[in-house]
């Protein structure tokens, strides 16, 4: 009679299987119709999970309804693989992430963002020109700043400093609290100070048609942006580690039972 674990493991990997086809056809969709780099940087992730997952699904679907031991000998082997490299990738994802946060700014409905309160190695990520160069272009792409100037047309300026804004709309499309520019509009703002003596450089690097996305400021709420999501991240890791764990143990039981279904003895020839 066959085993209850290769079925679980067949019907398991039968919905990998199905799951893995639109994630290849969204890959190769965007191969073809790609125009940013934000998208074009998608693609080739997109279609390397598509095509990792229908072979691994197919090795754990043959291998547990066929019979074919090695087959699912080499699925175990994956998997066992996926499960060290996911636990390390969320241990990582949780000390990266565990520095940094917005400052609350007197009088207004905001945080504002320092470069330096985050970790030294994400610090590092976006203080990489090519990096940056590639973030700037995807978050212009985004219009995230035409955005926020669009819903905020016709407010006056007391609305706009009540306005919770992202931390990228807040680091990247308007100047620092501290180089007291003037309010025009979100994304257009006029310098005061006649001496320009800025303690801080991102007033300096502002201007009304760059807005602040050369500035540390915009780098920082970058970073607090991808401090959240990697959190996020890495609880439904911990949720995803666990469902694995769970598949693992089913398909060792269903290892074990090919072994004895078809007298496997092992790669040495042990019983």
């Amino acid at each position: 009679m066959f085993r209850l674990s290769n079925n679980l493991i067949g019907i398991l990997n039968f919905i990998t299987f199905l799951l893995s086809i639109p994630i290849l056809g969204a890959g190769i969709w965007l191969s073809t119709k790609a125009n940013t780099i934000c998208e074009q940087f998608l693609q080739k992730p997109v279609i390397a999970l598509g095509v990792f997952l229908m072979v691994v699904s197919l090795a754990g679907l043959i291998g547990a309804c066929c019979r074919v031991s090695w087959l699912l000998w080499v699925y175990l082997l994956v998997m066992f693989v996926l499960i060290v490299l996911l636990f390390c990738v969320t241990i990582f994802a949780f000390v990266v992430t565990n520095k940094g946060a917005g400052e609350a700014v007197s009088g207004k409905g905001y945080k504002e963002y320092r470069l330096g309160d985050y970790s030294n190695w994400l610090q590092n990520r976006v203080n990489n020109t090519k990096n940056w160069n590639n973030i700037k272009s995807c978050l212009m792409d985004s219009k995230v700043c035409q955005s926020l100037a669009n819903q905020t047309v016709n407010e006056g300026v007391q609305k706009f400093y009540n306005t919770s804004l992202t931390p990228i709309q807040s680091g990247c499309c308007k100047p620092p609290t501290s180089c007291q520019f003037t309010y025009v509009t979100p994304i257009q703002w006029t310098s005061t100070n006649t001496n320009a003596s800025f303690t801080d450089p991102d007033c300096t690097t502002w201007n009304n048609n760059d807005l602040c996305y050369n500035c540390q400021s915009c780098k920082a709420g970058v970073l607090q942006n991808i401090k959240s999501d990697w959190k996020t991240v890495a609880i439904i890791n911990i949720i995803f580690l666990v469902v694995l764990i769970i598949v693992y143990s089913i398909g060792c039981c269903a290892f074990r039972n090919n072994r004895r279904d078809n007298g496997y003895t092992g790669w040495k020839g042990h019983p």
